[in-house]
């Protein structure tokens, strides 16, 4: 008689009832069933976990993994970088077309924002500087037959010595902060008289998106004062201007929250100097 080959060998999982001796159930299954069943029932499970991970709220449990709140506050914090990164290059262009002013250097136009369909974006491409200020040198060599250096060598008395005029019959409505508010904000119907604050030569003039029209003076003593948020300049660059004379006509203001005002800035030696310390408001 022939042994049984072990290899195909046949096994019965059955279920009896322990009173009766019924068979309820009974399944009949080799080693090769049992292997295929237990790997296909693990590609199952994972399958559904899987399943319920990718397409279901659940995955929102997982530790680490970013839920909706997350990813907007992600979006969020870019935004926030780009409008961070805006300013940071307004204000080094700002800076140094100040600094070329005070030294009887060239003055360069601010070309910082570009206010297209898709809303204001940096200007961040050296190319496009590079092209820019080439082609504003042609009208910055003008400039120099104003005299600016001289001009800034004219007199060298202290700031402290000088006597200002106010620029606007106002209220100041926000002071000065040398880090994040370097000026001031001087409040006044729209329409009023914007005046030299010193003797000086008109060295800048512009146009801007946010700020309206802006003048810059230069004075002796190394000084210079900036006006903004004028809807109406009333000099050019390279006209010299007499202490409490008009040169600009005061702008609606574009933000709701400060109200109708003039930005007024004033640089001593390079460096911004608080207003309020030499002038009465």
């Amino acid at each position: 008689m022939d042994k049984p080959d072990k290899k195909n060998r046949n096994f019965r999982l059955t279920l009896v009832d322990a009173t009766s001796h019924e068979r309820l159930w009974s399944l009949r299954f080799s080693k090769s069933n049992l292997l295929v069943g237990g790997i296909s029932a693990v590609v199952v499970v994972l399958l559904v976990i899987f399943s319920l991970i990718a397409f279901t709220p659940i995955r929102t449990f997982i530790p680490g993994y970013p839920d909706a709140n997350s990813r907007r506050q992600a979006v969020q914090n870019v935004l926030r970088i780009d409008s961070l990164e805006t300013r940071i290059l307004q204000w080094e262009l700002y800076t140094e077309n100040l600094r070329r002013v005070v030294a009887g250097e060239a003055p360069i136009r601010l070309d910082t924002l570009i206010i297209g369909s898709q809303g204001s974006r940096a200007v961040s491409d050296a190319h496009y500087l590079a092209i820019r200020d080439s082609l504003l040198r042609l009208e910055v060599t003008e400039e120099e037959q104003f005299g600016v250096s001289a001009g800034a060598r004219r007199g060298n008395l202290p700031i402290e010595a000088l006597s200002f005029y106010t620029p606007v019959k106002g209220v100041m409505s926000k002071g000065y902060e040398r880090v994040q508010h370097p000026w001031v904000d001087i409040t006044a119907p729209v329409g009023s008289t914007v005046m030299a604050v010193l003797d000086g030569t008109v060295v800048y003039t512009s146009w801007e998106q946010e700020s309206g029209y802006t003048l810059i003076l230069q004075h002796g003593s190394d000084l210079l004062s900036v006006y903004k948020n004028n809807q109406k300049l009333l000099h050019r660059s390279g006209d010299v201007v007499k202490a409490g004379t008009p040169v600009g006509m005061l702008a609606p203001s574009s933000s709701l929250t400060k109200g109708d005002h003039l930005h007024f800035e004033l640089w001593y030696k390079g460096a911004s100097v608080d207003p309020s310390h030499y002038i009465k408001f």
